[in-house]
């Protein structure tokens, strides 16, 4: 994030989830739209969705009162859908950067925190409420009733089989893999090769898994420990971290296959 975006202080997330320890910023949510060229991430603490250039010049989107989390693009409403811990769901015009809410209540109740979401090649929305469940308290949802803090989501390209990141459950509906540390994994993407990429929160590491869950790669942060989201970008943009992939990444519903780059934060 460029010197002068983010401001160290408090907010209701920092004051809540951190124990209230000043925070200047946290991103996450990264996605990229090929029609725009450009890649959004949100900060989540501060009701934030940036863009971000070819020339690493990062330009407010929308600021409201909400904490976006998870991104997805739409492609069918060529909308931005976002997961918002507050707020619920809700989508955005890049273009007249209107924001209206899809969903807050479900049954008449609101949403358990919205974090992370998905969106098949017909317009089904997936998302997860992970709220602060954790083994504690498995209660998140997807669709299931019991998930221990899920978060990120990814679908595989037959879109038969969808993913689901538990940050917090670190000790089956078909556990593709388990991890280790104080966190656990976060944000997803998938190659075109059905290759999984894993963000985890508190190794710096994206753990990458063929499709038969089998770990074959450590991609390690040089900066810091908190791994928390990745994407597949076209363009040089302002992210942290760049690794060169050897096959193409999977986007929803791209008009051409790219030769892409797998960014992620750090």
């Amino acid at each position: 994030m460029p010197f002068g975006i983010g401001v160290l202080c408090l907010s209701e997330r920092s004051i809540n989830q951190k124990r209230g320890k000043p925070l200047d910023s946290f991103l996450e949510g990264p996605i990229y739209v090929s029609t725009l060229d450009l890649p959004f991430i949100t900060d989540i603490p501060y009701g934030c969705i940036f863009s971000i250039d070819s020339n690493a010049n990062w330009t407010f989107v929308t600021v409201y009162d909400g904490e976006p989390n998870g991104l997805v693009w739409n492609h069918i409403t060529k909308k931005i859908i976002i997961a918002d811990f507050k707020q619920g769901i809700l989508d955005l015009d890049p273009i007249s950067r209107e924001l209206q809410t899809i969903a807050s209540r479900y049954q008449g109740e609101r949403l358990k925190d919205p974090n992370d979401l998905v969106i098949t090649a017909d317009g089904v929305i997936y998302f997860t409420h992970q709220g602060m469940t954790g083994l504690q308290g498995p209660t998140g949802r997807l669709m299931i009733s019991n998930g221990p803090s899920p978060n990120g989501l990814v679908l595989n390209r037959d879109e038969k089989a969808l993913l689901m990141a538990m940050t917090r459950d670190n000790a089956r509906i078909g556990r593709f893999s388990g991890y280790y540390g104080i966190g656990g994994p976060d944000g997803m993407a998938q190659d075109a090769e059905g290759n999984v990429l894993v963000a985890h929160s508190t190794l710096g590491t994206v753990f990458v898994h063929a499709a038969n869950g089998e770990l074959v790669m450590e991609i390690k942060s040089p900066r810091g420990a908190h791994t928390m989201n990745l994407t597949w970008v076209e363009s040089e943009t302002a992210t942290i971290l760049k690794v060169d992939w050897h096959c193409r990444g999977w986007l929803m519903k791209l008009e051409k296959e790219l030769w892409v780059t797998c960014k992620f934060n750090a």
